[in-house]
């Protein structure tokens, strides 16, 4: 039972930081937030998705450039131009890691107003804390695992993040309905998003990318964002005005 409520837990935790802070405000500025709340979602984020720890930086980078090339050789990961999904993984990590490390010949709009804290953005990409977390997580299923199936779930707590990017913009790229034509292949993967918070409604996002809520059927719950308007009546986050409208 441990192991259950540990690896749901680290999933939607994990998930919850690259959707909200990653996604949604890093990368879309659907809201706004004071420096200290930033940091301190810039440290969950570091703690929820742990060893897979993503640069929010790096993150909103690549994403915009998602919007701004979709499904063409420009895209960051498209599956019209990877032969297979680790393929696709494969350019994904090189191009994240020349935003990581500045050596990328981005345009610099692409880059305005996204978040980079240079001590947190070091620590989560350092290997003594990816391994570390792992350590950690290997230790949590040695005391707690009661069958040896249990430790194949192991390398998807190391990989979390990147499994659930992959999820997207793989899958939600190849499968699923569509509610509004758009310039890509996106499309929505679940008519009940269970699985991803939100995310798998890909054509939705893509048709209005400012947009909070992903959601627009009556059943596509998007359970991020009851999340982000609690934080809005609690001050901590400030939706923009007319957010519906609002596009990158």
């Amino acid at each position: 039972m441990e192991i259950l409520i540990f690896f749901i837990a680290h999933w939607y935790l994990s998930l919850l930081m690259q959707t909200f802070f990653l996604h949604r405000y890093a990368a879309h500025k659907m809201f706004t937030m004071s420096p200290a709340w930033e940091k301190i979602f810039y440290t969950l984020t570091w703690i929820f998705q742990g060893s897979s720890f993503l640069s929010p930086y790096a993150y909103g980078v690549m994403h915009r450039l998602h919007h701004a090339y979709a499904d063409t050789e420009n895209d960051p990961h498209s599956p019209s131009f990877s032969d297979s999904v680790m393929d696709m993984m494969w350019k994904t990590k090189n191009y994240y890691n020349k935003i990581v490390h500045k050596t990328d010949n981005i345009d610099p709009k692409f880059k305005k107003g996204v978040p980079n804290w240079t001590f947190m953005e070091r620590l989560g990409d350092l290997w003594v804390s990816r391994i570390g977390w792992g350590v950690l997580y290997v230790m949590f299923y040695i005391h707690f695992a009661t069958a040896w199936w249990m430790f194949l779930l192991l390398p998807v707590h190391f990989l979390m993040g990147p499994i659930h990017g992959v999820i997207i913009n793989w899958y939600a790229h190849r499968y699923g309905y569509v509610n509004f034509k758009v310039d890509d292949t996106a499309k929505n993967l679940l008519p009940f998003d269970f699985l991803m918070m939100g995310e798998s409604y890909h054509n939705n996002h893509h048709k209005y990318g400012g947009r909070a809520n992903f959601g627009f059927r009556w059943h596509e719950f998007d359970p991020t964002y009851p999340f982000i308007l609690i934080l809005n009546k609690l001050k901590i986050i400030k939706l923009k005005p007319n957010n519906d409208l609002n596009y990158m």
